[in-house]
């Protein structure tokens, strides 16, 4: 599943194509994905130009001139892609329509942008703008990493009651939004933390020095156009390239990166999910 920096990296492809532009036309080729689409979502669409395109964890962001805001997540296998914009990259034909083109949205600036997702675990609502925090799927979420809410302080108040190991803590949305399995394995790495280790029995500046490792992934994970594993892609097709980068993740049986570590990498199962670790390194 597209974790935030994946999120993030689509967001900056389809700013310069929707931000500032109308939706001349909006196409729903079913009634709905995860769950159904809000009721006669093509129409509030239609017509509405889009002010800001923006980002709250794992979930796009559109704010309309309507007064309301397109909720979009992208699920296991969504991707939003761009075709026929005038500016460079993006100015070529737009292909014909295929099986698992869900939702197209015709901008007047001759752009179309088309929600693709096959395996239909994504979704899009609509609420208005000014209740956005209080929408179900908003409301539960922690801070974005990213952000100013989101230090020191903050994360040892939060984990220091946690008696769940401090992988499963850091999934939680509700205590970091946008975190998902590959950049916890990989921030825990990097701090040298074993992932079964109870969060509320790390030491304060263990847990402090959690919040540099964290940014400094996933801004590098964004540089790098986020990780292709499967489905994703950017808006413009291409693919990212930060999975060249992992150093935990995906390398069961392969020699640990860090200098004068004989070890090899491992893999555990954690809540059903897949933990890359090395026990040398991480204590």
């Amino acid at each position: 599943m597209p974790e935030l920096p994946e999120v993030e990296t689509v967001r900056r492809g389809l700013s310069p194509v929707m931000e500032g532009a109308r939706i001349v036309r909006a196409e729903t080729r079913r009634e709905g994905l995860r769950w159904p689409f809000p009721d006669r979502m093509a129409d509030r669409l239609t017509g509405a130009r889009v002010m800001r395109l923006g980002r709250r964890s794992k979930y796009l962001l559109a704010d309309l001139d309507t007064g309301e805001t397109l909720i979009t997540h992208l699920g296991m296998s969504g991707r939003m892609l761009i075709s026929g914009h005038p500016l460079g990259k993006f100015h070529h034909d737009h292909p014909a329509p295929e099986k698992h083109d869900h939702v197209v949205l015709h901008m007047d600036n001759g752009a179309r942008v088309t929600f693709n997702d096959p395996r239909r675990f994504g979704a899009m609502d609509l609420c208005d703008s000014s209740g956005l925090e209080d929408h179900k799927l908003i409301r539960v979420l922690g801070p974005e990493p990213l952000g100013n809410a989101f230090d020191e302080p903050y994360l040892i108040g939060a984990l220091k009651h946690r008696n769940s190991p401090i992988k499963s803590a850091l999934l939680d949305q509700g205590i970091i939004a946008g975190l998902g399995n590959i950049y916890v394995c990989e921030v825990l790495f990097r701090a040298g933390i074993h992932p079964t280790r109870k969060a509320m029995r790390l030491s304060s500046a263990r847990i402090a020095g959690l919040v540099p490792i964290i940014r400094n992934v996933l801004v590098e994970a964004i540089e790098s156009g986020g990780s292709s594993l499967n489905d994703y892609r950017q808006a413009d097709g291409e693919l990212g390239y930060f999975q060249h980068n992992f150093q935990a993740y995906g390398r069961e049986g392969q020699p640990c990166v860090t200098q004068g570590c004989t070890g090899k990498i491992r893999r555990i199962t954690q809540s059903g999910r897949s933990t890359f670790y090395c026990a040398q390194c991480q204590r």
